[in-house]
């Protein structure tokens, strides 16, 4: 396999269209044309998992943050960073990077911490806007249902648990070919009207590229006029954090403790108890600090994440249980959740969970 080849499939299961705004991700580092001799699935990309990846012969790392985030303005060995991404491009090693888009789809980030504490009747916390696109296109109605029929083979048309979702309008085309054109129906420089169907459905930003590839393979017009609209529709699949509920409520002090054994922790900072049972709980790994009030909204009793500062804490206002696991404890199975969904895919392959700790806090 090649690099790329690793690359689509990684985005089958995170497509970079679902990733923030903000973030970078995608393929960091490498000649996507590059033949891969092992992949080594690391949560972070730092020196020493460059040279875990060498040592392993593996010439591909899959990381889930980005080790290169920001714009650089020179490439010398001034800090980590630099001295990561020199080491890597001396040995030729690609560097991957899932970040934000594993977080936001079914089955990422904060799916796998939802199962480490067995939450039922899982939801997304933040649903994400603008990953909604819809076509509207206009077709021969002689020819709609080979056209509808082809998009819908490749993703068109679905929403929530209903597929092959589809409207039309019937009505007058109208058209003169010019010079040049190559007309499927009517002749040079004559006003030719044709029974057409305005065909509108939608689609998730990832497919926009196969959709709008299969509509001017199979349209039987020359030129093809059609258009695409970005909706502030939210996708309820796809977005920040999930909320859900525990088999079986907990008292506070025990909540924390099933957090301390599922995640290893040596410390949880937590807001001041609430005195109620937990039952309904949001998780988010990494950074969540800004989902605290939606996990209010959505009734949480309990919101696990990371990364909360002083004046976080307040906002509990007497209304949720906060507990702060650290971010690498939160997203400390990312890697394993990588490496069994790669296996899966290329079972035949060199691929290997990286060993090297990156985790950069201690507790004394």
């Amino acid at each position: 396999m090649i690099v790329k080849e690793v690359c689509h499939i990684l985005e089958e299961l995170a497509p970079l269209a679902y990733a923030e705004d903000f973030d970078n991700v995608g393929l960091l580092v490498g000649d996507p044309t590059t033949k891969v001799s092992g992949i080594l699935v690391s949560l972070d990309t730092l020196e020493t998992v460059v040279d875990e990846a060498i040592a392993k012969n593996c010439n591909l790392i899959v990381s889930f943050h980005p080790i290169l985030f920001n714009g650089l303005k020179q490439l010398t060995p001034s800090d980590y960073v630099r001295k990561t991404l020199i080491k890597a491009l001396k040995n030729d090693i690609a560097i991957y990077s899932m970040h934000t888009a594993l977080d936001n789809v079914k089955g990422g980030v904060n799916s796998k911490i939802a199962d480490q504490l067995h939450l039922e009747d899982l939801k997304v916390l933040i649903p994400k806007k603008g990953v909604l696109k819809k076509l509207n296109t206009y077709i021969p109605t002689t020819s709609l249902e080979t056209v509808k029929e082809s998009l819908y083979q490749v993703g068109a048309g679905a929403i929530g648990n209903y597929k092959n979702c589809s409207f039309t309008i019937n009505g007058t085309g109208e058209f003169t070919p010019i010079e040049g054109a190559n007309p499927t129906k009517g002749s040079l420089h004559q006003v030719e009207q044709v029974n057409e169907t305005q065909l509108q459905l939608v689609f998730t930003a990832d497919q926009e590229a196969s959709i709008i590839k299969t509509l001017i393979e199979v349209h039987p017009y020359e030129t093809v006029a059609y258009e695409v609209y970005s909706l502030d529709n939210s996708q309820e699949e796809v977005g920040m954090g999930r909320i859900g509920r525990l088999p079986e409520p907990l008292n506070e002090h025990k909540f924390l403790s099933l957090l301390k054994g599922k995640f290893n922790c040596e410390v949880i900072k937590h807001s001041s108890f609430i005195n109620k049972e937990i039952s309904k709980v949001a998780v988010l790994g990494g950074s969540g600090a800004f989902a605290i009030d939606a996990a209010i909204r959505a009734g949480a009793d309990a919101f696990v994440t990371a990364d909360l500062k002083y004046h976080d804490f307040f906002k509990a206002e007497n209304r949720i249980l906060l507990a702060d696991i650290g971010h690498y404890e939160s997203e400390q199975f990312t890697k394993n959740l990588l490496v069994e969904y790669l296996t899966k895919k290329i079972p035949n392959f060199a691929i290997s969970l990286s060993e090297t700790l990156t985790n950069p806090v201690k507790y004394y």
